[in-house]
């Protein structure tokens, strides 16, 4: 009598330790293969070594994330590709968008000075009205607003640093931005009658 064979039931569905375990091994196997590829792709976008290995490494990490089957090996490429593209292209505008008061002297020198005469003289003459200005604020207030404003400070930092409340700090930098504000808009006004 031949041997019984097992009967096996209904064919079950991977389990979502199997489905993870796969996944797993498709970018780990993508990362071998493709990481050094990634890492010069995203660096001619970001001009960055540091940013390009940190947006690979997000990129991977959002594939293995995915709800969904992640097809063949091939797809997955194009699919880490276009994820790190996309990833790399937010950075860029999260950059664009903060741009850090301590790099605008930076930023101001690489543009060519194309002033009038005129023109350079009634800037100094702004820039001389303004340190007046923030000569005549309080000691604490004029303090909080410069580390803010011209050291690019947050208010955290400086509420440590001045030994104040992080709600304190944000008025008087308020308080010295109106001041300033209202001054400079009152001489404006001054010189058109």
């Amino acid at each position: 009598m031949p041997a019984e064979r097992p009967q096996h039931g209904p064919a079950m569905p991977p389990d979502d330790d199997d489905e993870n375990r796969g996944r797993a091994a498709l970018v780990e196997r993508l990362f071998r293969e493709h990481n050094e590829a990634l890492v010069r792709f995203l660096l001619v976008r970001l001009r960055s070594s540091h940013a390009a290995r940190e947006v690979a490494q997000e990129a991977y990490v959002r594939l293995l994330r995915l709800d969904r089957p992640i097809g063949t090996a091939s797809h997955l490429q194009s699919l880490l590709f276009r994820t790190a593209a996309n990833l790399a292209t937010d950075r860029q505008r999260r950059e664009r968008k903060y741009v850090s008061s301590a790099d605008w002297p930076l930023f101001f020198d690489n543009l060519p000075d194309v002033r009038t005469p005129e023109r350079q003289a009634s800037s100094a003459q702004t820039a001389q009205r303004l340190e007046r200005l923030i000569a005549a604020l309080p000691p604490k207030c004029r303090e909080a607003f410069l580390l803010n404003r011209v050291d690019g400070l947050d208010f955290a930092s400086i509420a440590q640093r001045m030994s104040l409340s992080e709600r304190m700090v944000r008025a008087y930098v308020s308080r010295a931005l109106l001041h300033c504000r209202t001054r400079v808009d009152e001489f404006e006004e001054s010189r058109d009658d």
